[in-house]
C-alpha cells in the first residue's frame, strides 16, 4: 500500500491524533497516542506508515452518514426484538377464551418466550463472540420471525406454547448481540449518547406493538376456520409482529459488514481496515476526502486462553469447558465485583419490568368496572368464564399510552447520558420506578392507575437504557457479547418467575406480586450504587 502523499490524506489521522492526545490520562502523565501508537516500516525501502489501534483507527474513519445508518438498522433489529416479546401481552385478553387459558395458562404463556431468551441469550452470546456478531444476528433474528409466524397457525395451546419458546431463543441472541455489535462503531465520546439512541427503538417496538393491537384485534370480522384451526383476528396481529425480525435478518444478510474490532482481535486485519474505509466512504461522501492508508494493532493476547487452557479428555467435555470458560472470566478476581452487581441489578429489573408490563393489558382489562387493580380480582372461579368478545377496544388505547409514555424517559436519556454517566442514571430510575409501583397498589381509580402506570413506563426505560450502555462498556471485546447474553440469560429466569407469580397469584393475592415488584426495584436501585464508573470510557 503507498504511503502518505498529501495533507489532505493524512487529515484525518491527524484529527484522530489530536483527538486522542488531548483525552490524556493525568495519572500516567502521557497521551493515548503516545502510549498506543507506534509507527513501523512496511518495508526497508519504502516510507513509515502509521499504525493505528482500534479507537484511534474509529476516530479516523469519521462519524456521520454510516453511523445513522448503522442506527437505523440495529434500531429495527431491537424494535423487532421488543414487539416479539410485547406481542403475547397484547393477545391475552382475546387468546385466553380460543385456546382455553387460565390465569396460571397465562403466566405460563408469557414466561415461555422468556424462558427461550434465557436459552438463547448465552449460547447467541458465546457463539457471537467465537464466530462473530453479524452471523449471529441473521440466524438469531431468522429463528425469532420464523417460529413467531408459525406460532399464528398453532391450533393447540401446547404447540403454541412451543413456537413461542423457540422463537424466545431467536430473540436472546439478537437483543445482546445487537449491542455489542453497535457499540463497536462507535467513537468513545459518542458511544454512551449513541447507545442510549439504539435502546430508545424498544420504546418504538412497544409502540408498534400497541399500535398493531389497537388496529387489528378487535377487528373480529378478521376470521375464518380451517379444520380444527379457528384464524381469529388476534392471530393476524402474530404474523404481523413477526415481519420486523425478518425484514431485520435479511437487511443484515445483504448489507452490514461485521464488526470491525471483532476482526481486529482475532487477526482478520485486512478485513478490519475494509470496513473502516467503508465507513470513512459513507462519513465523508460529498466532502472530497481522500482515505488514508493505515495498519492495525492487530492484539490476539486475550485468546491465549483458549490455546492455554488444558483440554479434557473427549469433545463433549473440551465443548463444555471452552462454553464455560467465559463465566469463569467474567467472576474472575478482576471482574468479579462488578459482575455480581451486574447479576443482581439484571434479576431486580426483569422480575419488576417484565413481571408487571407483560400483564397491563389484563389487568386493564379486569379495571374496566372502575377501582384499584386488585379490587376486581378477588374471585378466582369467575375469572375463566369472562367474555373475551367483543373486545374492549380501550384496554388497546391504554397499552398504547403507557408504550408512549416511554417517549419522554427515552428523550432524558439520549440528552442526560453524557452528562449524568449510566451508574447515577440506572440507580435513581430504579429507585423512582419503584415509588411509582408501590403507588400503584395503592391508588383507588383507574385514571389514577393508568397515570402510575405511564409514569412506570417512562421510568422504568431510563434504567433499562442506562444498564444498557453500563453492562456494553464494562467488558472486554472477547466477553462483551458472552456477558450480555449471560446476563440477559439470568434476567429472562427473572422474568419468568415474575410472570409465574402473577399468573398464579393474581386472581387470589394481587397484592403480593405487584409489592414483590417494587421491592425487587428497590434493591436494584440500590445495588446500582456499587457499580464502577464508566462514563465516557474506552473500549478494551
Amino acid at each position: 500500500m503507498p504511503g502518505f502523499s498529501s495533507t489532505g490524506d493524512q487529515e484525518p489521522l491527524l484529527t484522530a491524533k489530536r483527538q486522542l492526545a488531548n483525552e490524556s490520562d493525568s495519572e500516567e502523565g502521557e497521551t493515548l497516542f503516545e502510549r498506543r501508537t507506534t509507527f513501523v516500516p512496511r518495508d526497508a525501502n519504502e516510507d513509515m506508515q502509521t499504525r493505528l489501534t482500534y479507537e484511534e483507527a474509529v476516530e479516523a474513519a469519521g462519524f456521520g452518514w454510516f453511523h445513522w445508518l448503522l442506527l437505523l438498522v440495529c434500531g429495527w433489529a431491537n424494535a423487532s426484538d421488543a414487539v416479539e416479546i410485547v406481542c403475547v401481552s397484547f393477545l391475552l385478553p382475546t387468546a385466553r377464551c380460543d385456546l382455553q387459558l387460565s390465569s396460571s395458562d397465562m403466566g405460563l404463556l408469557t414466561a415461555s418466550i422468556f424462558l427461550g431468551m434465557m436459552v438463547g441469550g448465552y449460547v447467541w452470546g458465546y457463539l457471537a463472540d467465537q464466530r462473530g456478531r453479524r452471523s449471529v444476528l441473521v440466524v438469531s433474528l431468522s429463528v425469532n420471525g420464523l417460529f413467531g409466524g408459525l406460532s399464528s397457525v398453532a391450533p393447540w395451546f401446547w404447540l403454541f406454547l412451543l413456537l413461542r419458546f423457540i422463537s424466545g431463543v431467536g430473540v436472546g441472541g439478537s437483543i445482546p448481540v445487537v449491542f455489542s455489535y453497535f457499540a463497536e462503531f462507535m467513537p468513545r465520546l459518542k458511544r454512551g449518547r449513541m447507545i442510549s439512541a439504539l435502546a430508545t427503538f424498544w420504546m418504538a417496538g412497544n409502540i408498534l406493538a400497541a399500535g398493531l393491537a389497537w388496529l387489528v384485534i378487535p377487528r373480529t370480522w378478521m376470521h375464518f376456520s380451517i379444520g380444527r384451526l379457528n384464524f381469529q383476528s388476534w392471530r393476524l396481529f402474530v404474523v404481523l409482529c413477526s415481519v420486523p425480525s425478518v425484514t431485520s435478518a435479511i437487511i443484515f444478510k445483504l448489507f452490514m459488514p461485521e464488526s470491525p474490532k471483532f476482526l481486529m482481535e482475532v487477526g482478520r486485519e485486512t478485513e478490519a481496515i475494509h470496513v473502516f474505509r467503508h465507513m470513512f466512504q459513507l462519513n465523508t461522501r460529498g466532502k472530497g476526502a481522500s482515505w488514508p492508508e493505515f495498519s492495525l494493532h492487530v492484539n490476539a493476547k486475550q485468546r491465549a486462553y483458549e490455546n492455554n487452557t488444558p483440554r479434557p479428555c473427549g469433545q463433549l467435555g473440551a465443548l463444555l469447558q471452552k462454553a464455560a470458560m467465559p463465566v469463569r472470566r467474567m467472576f474472575a478476581a478482576n471482574l468479579k465485583s462488578r459482575s455480581t452487581v451486574l447479576l443482581i441489578i439484571f434479576y431486580c429489573i426483569s422480575f419488576g419490568y417484565y413481571g408487571l408490563w407483560m400483564w397491563f393489558p389484563e389487568l386493564f382489562s379486569r379495571l374496566e368496572a372502575g377501582s384499584s387493580p386488585c379490587t376486581n380480582t378477588s374471585a378466582p372461579a369467575q375469572q375463566p368464564n369472562r367474555s373475551c368478545y367483543p373486545v374492549k377496544t380501550v384496554v388497546y388505547e391504554e397499552g398504547f399510552l403507557i408504550a408512549a409514555a416511554n417517549l419522554p424517559g427515552n428523550i432524558f436519556t439520549i440528552l442526560a447520558m453524557d452528562y449524568i454517566g449510566g451508574k447515577l442514571l440506572l440507580s435513581l430510575s430504579l429507585l423512582v420506578s419503584s415509588l411509582s409501583v408501590f403507588l400503584i397498589y395503592l391508588v383507588q381509580t383507574k385514571s389514577q392507575s393508568l397515570l402510575l402506570s405511564c409514569l412506570f413506563s417512562g421510568v422504568s426505560v431510563m434504567a433499562w437504557n442506562a444498564l444498557d450502555v453500563v453492562a456494553t462498556e464494562l467488558y472486554p471485546t472477547q466477553l462483551r457479547s458472552s456477558a450480555l447474553g449471560f446476563f440477559t440469560g439470568a434476567g429472562r429466569v427473572a422474568a419468568i418467575m415474575g410472570n409465574v407469580v402473577f399468573g398464579n397469584m393474581l386472581d387470589s393475592a394481587c397484592a403480593v406480586p405487584i409489592l414483590l415488584v417494587s421491592a425487587m426495584l428497590l434493591t436494584g436501585g440500590l445495588t446500582a450504587f456499587f457499580l464502577p464508573r464508566t462514563k465516557q470510557m474506552e473500549l478494551t
